[in-house]
């Protein structure tokens, strides 16, 4: 039985550790930010490090919305996951 529950633990932590994931957008490259925001594909990730490029890092979540392509709606369904210090 401990085998068992152990086992599926396990399952559980594997399917949700995707849940949790989030993206530093001032340091990730383009196709981190695809893979882990939702709506964003390669050509926006791209745009997103481009703007960061040569504009410096963004300050704030919102401003996102400054890179064309990416409205408020999109960052809103991303909020949880984006970072903007850290790892």
């Amino acid at each position: 039985m401990k085998t068992l529950t152990n086992t599926l633990l396990l399952a559980l932590l594997m399917a949700t550790s995707g849940a949790f994931a989030s993206v530093n957008i001032n340091t990730a490259d383009a196709p981190t930010i695809a893979k882990e925001l939702k709506g964003i594909g390669e050509k926006k990730a791209q745009a997103i490090v481009n703007y960061r490029k040569q504009h410096g890092p963004f300050k704030t979540v919102e401003s996102l919305t400054e890179v064309k392509g990416i409205g408020l709606k999109t960052v809103e369904k991303n909020r949880s996951l984006i970072k903007l210090s850290g790892k």
